[in-house]
């Protein structure tokens, strides 16, 4: 059994009655949907304080618009299965080919995005054409400097830390300026998806493409670089 207790006792006082049992193991892999709001993809501690963040930048002529928070692990495995085959189709090696997947992407069952704490924002006033999350839409003249900068002053008053901060210390997935998660909880369930050893589950799907390729060294390192490779804020 999972260790959520402090942030279980926090959800009665919102209204909501979750149990621990309902933040097991399963859920941690994306494998319990059954605990996330259909409407915005979030535990619903999460949607509360995302739909004040997102009444207070309204005010300052932002409209935050959630383009990605819960993803289950069939999705996850069909978005790693799908640039496996494409990378792999383009000539890379296996070993390669997942090494270019984890710039951005999780195995499945790793997901931050598995636990309904975690979203992508943008702002959708401005007309974006084509992928909306890329690092030079935040940057320059782009068209969320005013988002990003807005979440840097704001994020924290609601609850919500960058996740894969621009620091040079920091390993793993690379920066992601959009990429949002409540800490209160999401600290709580990195911590059991840890300590229960959760990673060694992954490589035993025979369906997820280049699952033979995940060694124990493989996966001890993406647990040490890519899924500990987090804001500093999210680890005090």
């Amino acid at each position: 059994m999972t260790r959520f207790f402090f942030s279980v006792l926090l959800l009665p006082f919102l209204g909501f009655s979750q149990d621990a049992q309902d933040f097991d193991s399963a859920f941690l892999m994306g494998q319990k949907e059954d605990v996330i709001s259909a409407k915005h993809g979030l535990l619903p501690q999460v949607e509360i304080a995302f739909l004040q963040m997102q009444r207070a930048a309204k005010k300052d002529s932002i409209e935050l618009k959630n383009v990605s928070s819960y993803r289950s692990y069939a999705v996850q495995k069909r978005i790693w299965n799908r640039k496996f085959e494409r990378f792999t189709n383009e000539g890379l090696s296996p070993e390669k080919a997942i090494q270019k997947i984890i710039e951005y992407s999780t195995l499945p069952g790793t997901s931050r995005h598995h636990w309904g704490t975690d979203i992508d924002i943008i702002d959708a006033q401005p007309s974006v054409e084509g992928d909306v999350l890329l690092e030079e839409h935040f940057q320059g003249n782009g068209p969320y400097v005013k988002l990003g900068l807005w979440l840097k002053k704001n994020a924290a008053t609601y609850g919500f830390e960058l996740v894969y901060t621009k620091d040079r210390s920091r390993k793993g997935f690379f920066y992601e300026p959009w990429h949002y998660t409540y800490s209160a909880l999401s600290t709580e369930f990195l911590s059991s998806f840890i300590e229960e050893n959760l990673i060694e589950k992954i490589a035993k799907d025979s369906t997820l493409l280049g699952s033979s390729y995940l060694t124990e060294s493989f996966l001890n390192h993406y647990l040490e670089e890519n899924i500990k490779g987090i804001s500093i804020q999210l680890k005090e």
